[in-house]
């Protein structure tokens, strides 16, 4: 078994790290080169970094402050958030980023996908799915920070957006995010079956047991959670202890 990953992710608004409960309500958690710098020294396997509002605000990625993180950090690192064009993408590698998250604009432009893959690896791309389940039973995808809906089935999107390129998935669950009732693990299962790449898990971690619950029901590669980490509930190296006693191979 390849061995799994710890990605604690930074939501940004306004310059400063924040984390909500399904989306909103957000509260200020800290000041984001300072948590990562917290997140390498306490083993952390990479980093997510994602300017919430850039898509709904219409304005690009908070370039300096990716560059200041990126100098601060010595872990793979995953900007998102206002990326709409090769030309966003290549300001934001050359800020310091390993990876583009690409959410609302994959939907809005599919070919970006494949456009990013092209000029660096597939590697490089990574296809964030805001995923909800509605009353009808359906996995959807959401886009604009989870406010709207899409016609998109999230299983077919995360098919097609491996077809175009993506190297890795980022599905976050919006009914479970911030709830810390633990990962949605059916849509979780689901997409890391279809799919031959990387599937990282999001969304409603709470406790050490719904790591290794993850890990244990879905073949998701890495788990990625916020305020557990940015509050101090679990660190990191309690968590990579956990689950090494579980049996779960981590880095």
């Amino acid at each position: 078994m390849l061995k799994k990953r710890i990605i604690p992710c930074l939501d940004i608004k306004e310059g400063r790290t924040v984390k909500g409960v399904n989306f909103v309500g957000l509260r200020d958690a800290g000041d984001a080169v300072e948590l990562a710098k917290r997140y390498v020294q306490e083993g952390a396997d990479e980093l997510v970094f994602l300017d919430i509002t850039a898509t709904v605000e219409k304005r690009k990625t908070l370039t300096e402050l990716v560059r200041r993180v990126a100098e601060a950090i010595n872990i793979p690192f995953t900007v998102g958030g206002g990326i709409s064009t090769l030309e966003d993408a290549q300001a934001i590698i050359r800020a310091g980023a390993d990876k583009i998250s690409l959410n609302t604009s994959a939907v809005d432009n599919p070919e970006l996908i494949t456009g990013i893959a092209d000029q660096f690896g597939n590697q490089c791309v990574v296809l964030a799915i805001d995923t909800k389940l509605e009353e009808n039973g359906e996995w959807m995808v959401y886009v604009h920070g989870g406010r709207t809906p899409t016609p998109l089935r999230t299983l077919d999107w995360a098919k097609e957006g491996e077809k175009r390129g993506a190297g890795e998935i980022l599905l976050t669950s919006m009914n479970n995010d911030g709830t810390k009732s633990g990962f949605a693990i059916d849509i979780t299962r689901s997409v890391s079956e279809a799919v031959n790449i990387p599937v990282i898990a999001s969304g409603g971690a709470g406790s050490l047991e719904h790591f290794a619950d993850v890990f244990r029901e879905t073949r998701a590669s890495a788990a990625l959670a916020a305020s557990i980490f940015h509050f101090g509930e679990i660190p990191i190296p309690t968590l990579k202890h956990y689950l090494q006693e579980q049996k779960i191979p981590v880095r």
